[in-house]
């Protein structure tokens, strides 16, 4: 795949962003448009651009920890933890693991699911970012806030590389503490 932006263009814009992001139709199953970032993954100075934008925003904030959520919530998590220098906790699906873990069952756009947080990932207290790449129907990333609520964490934001601002995720989330780069 040619990239989008060019030495000539220099630093992508968020039009840039957003548009090297591929629509998939019909996965995971028909009816539904999968937005593929694995296209602005593979860009290196769209995926530079993008962490960057979300890590200017913290900076300053006195995060402890970011926690991603699997699968592509680990790629913005890690790099966000990375530009903010702390650490990085790992939310799974169940048996993925190795030590003892804190569990939540929850509803998604297309089913169920079930994620898992090692239990001492998290001490009362500490300041927390949850990071995923899309904030569609909100389930998976209340799940999430319900986990490090109940381990004690304080949430400071719920940051999304992308949002369906269409499926009202964020109504699902904590008031006021939803961010979201994009917006398709």
């Amino acid at each position: 795949m040619q990239t989008i932006i060019d030495a000539e263009r220099g630093t992508p814009s968020m039009n840039d962003l957003k548009d090297i992001i591929r629509d998939v139709p019909d996965f995971p199953k028909k009816g539904i448009i999968f937005k593929d970032i694995t296209t602005l993954l593979q860009d290196a100075r769209s995926f530079q651009k993008m962490i960057d934008l979300l890590g200017h925003r913290y900076i300053g904030q006195k995060i402890d920890k970011v926690v991603g959520v699997e699968a592509r919530g680990f790629i913005i998590g890690s790099a966000l933890a990375y530009k903010l220098g702390v650490g990085v906790v790992l939310v799974r699906k169940p048996g993925k693991l190795p030590s003892e873990t804190f569990s939540k069952t929850y509803d998604l756009e297309y089913g169920t699911d079930t994620l898992e947080i090692h239990k001492d990932a998290i001490k009362p207290g500490e300041r927390i970012l949850l990071a995923d790449d899309l904030l569609a129907t909100g389930g998976t990333m209340a799940a999430v806030v319900d986990m490090v609520e109940q381990m004690g964490g304080n949430i400071v934001e719920c940051c999304f590389m992308s949002e369906l601002t269409f499926l009202d995720g964020r109504k699902k989330l904590p008031e006021g503490k939803v961010y979201s780069l994009l917006q398709f």
